[in-house]
């Protein structure tokens, strides 16, 4: 952890980079945005600065959340740090047309009002290079369809907590098939009272039972659609 009396300045560019990794792991917010601006005046890309020191900083933090040495306020923590930084980060990067992995809406669905589940999914996918747009909670079809043709995501993530609101991730799907969308897009679905045969039986994609495996699990799914992508243009 930084202490009071660590100068990030004086550290040369690997030094800081690993302590920007110990500091998100820890949750310090201020010192993340030190640390960020630091980078940029040293004249390190935006990009670089994303993906080398936040998004390996939290690739960190997901594989110990997944194992369970990390718990959700932690990693909560982790997250809004891993914000700061991007909220520095994200207008530079928009100027640079930086590259993201992908992009991704994700809401709760119809009848559910609970979010921590998912907010921390989107932080996590925003702090693995994808753009996130999140739809909140509550969410009918009509949300989803407006969202797909306004943003033209890659990936569409459904969350419930109640067991009761689950089945309307198949009403989500039903109607992007009678569309003729669904092959179109990876649909991804989570939430406590969700396991993998609900997700094979409503015909998502995958089950992702955290945070860290939903950033997993998408990440696969774009390198595979990136792989297909350019076999098709060889």
């Amino acid at each position: 952890m930084a202490g009071d009396d660590l100068d990030l300045n004086t550290l040369s560019d690997d030094e800081l980079v690993e302590q920007m990794h110990d500091d998100l792991y820890d949750g310090l917010k201020e010192e993340i945005e030190e640390g960020v601006r630091i980078l940029l005046g040293r004249n390190w890309t935006p990009y670089d600065v994303l993906t080398q020191a936040l998004v390996e900083g939290m690739r960190i933090v997901g594989e110990d959340f997944r194992d369970g040495i990390l718990f959700v306020p932690e990693v909560l923590m982790s997250a809004n740090a891993m914000k700061a930084g991007m909220s520095i980060l994200r207008p530079l990067l928009a100027e640079t047309g930086a590259p993201k992995i992908g992009k991704m809406i994700i809401g709760t669905v119809k009848g559910d009002i609970h979010d921590i589940g998912k907010n921390l999914v989107c932080m996590m996918m925003e702090g693995a290079g994808f753009e996130v747009i999140d739809l909140g909670i509550n969410n009918p079809v009509e949300n989803y369809l407006e969202a797909i043709d306004k943003h033209q995501p890659d990936i569409v993530g459904m969350s419930a907590l109640l067991t009761t609101t689950m089945p309307y991730m198949k009403v989500v799907i039903d109607t992007l098939s009678e569309k003729g969308m669904r092959s179109d897009y990876v649909v991804l679905v989570g939430g406590a009272p969700l396991n993998e045969t609900f997700a094979n039986a409503i015909g998502a994609d995958a089950y992702c039972r955290d945070a860290a495996v939903a950033v997993e699990t998408a990440k696969s799914f774009m390198a595979k659609r990136q792989g297909s992508v350019q076999s098709r243009a060889v």
